[in-house]
């Protein structure tokens, strides 16, 4: 657990700083002189990070030259970057399959967000309980929202937000493919709930899934159920 926190750590900073450095990238193709930008800015991403890095400057003695170098610069840093992100997913990959199995083979669950829910849970070892108090941990536990006669529970948005994060991006893959989750869904939304509603439903539902296959525990075996 503690080798996939570490993983875990270098693999986000090397995507937020891969991030900004696509971001830089495009920043400098707009502003750049009109002949390189033409050349570059109709470029898919793959496409233009492979052209810049390829880009030679020369002597830097005019804007063009300075941009060419700027742009080889950060193509070349998003390259490294994207290599290290290869290596770091597959010990993730690697690690994830031999702390948690059954978990990597859950629907809509990867290796990111297998290892987000890991660390959530070896972050926090006095604070898993109950399974509530694992849904609170992830700000899934539905808060009181009525309202006159209106009776309904809303998101909540305290709680482990990379956790919280990874628990909604399981319920939006399976709201995609997931036959049961659809069929739940169109039960639900007959039955007069919002989307937003479903939603917090599915992620509490996921949250016991995911607690039962963490602890060892009977688990739900999909969110329709």
């Amino acid at each position: 657990m503690e080798m996939i926190r570490m993983f875990k750590v270098a693999k986000d900073s090397a995507t937020a700083n891969r991030t900004a450095a696509l971001n830089q990238l495009h920043a400098i193709v707009v502003t750049a002189p009109a002949a390189l930008r033409e050349r570059l800015q109709r470029l898919k991403k793959k496409e233009l990070v492979e052209s810049c890095a390829g880009l030679r400057s020369g002597e830097i003695t005019t804007p063009l030259a300075a941009a060419k170098m700027t742009l080889r610069t950060l193509a070349r840093r998003i390259q490294q970057l994207d290599q290290e992100l290869k290596e770091t997913i597959a010990q993730l990959d690697q690690l994830t399959m031999q702390l948690c199995p059954e978990l990597r083979n859950t629907y809509g669950i990867g290796v990111d967000i297998s290892a987000t829910l890991v660390v959530a849970v070896g972050d926090n070892q006095e604070r898993m309980k109950s399974e509530a108090s694992f849904a609170a941990l992830c700000g899934v536990n539905p808060l009181p929202a009525s309202s006159g006669k209106v009776v309904r529970h809303r998101l909540n948005r305290s709680g482990n937000r990379q956790a919280n994060c990874a628990l909604h991006r399981i319920v939006v893959c399976r709201l995609q493919r997931h036959q049961q989750t659809k069929e739940y869904v169109e039960r639900r939304t007959a039955e007069g709930r919002s989307m937003k509603e479903i939603i917090r439903c599915l992620k509490r539902f996921v949250a016991r899934e995911v607690f039962g296959i963490l602890r060892g525990g009977p688990a739900v075996r999909t969110a329709a159920a």
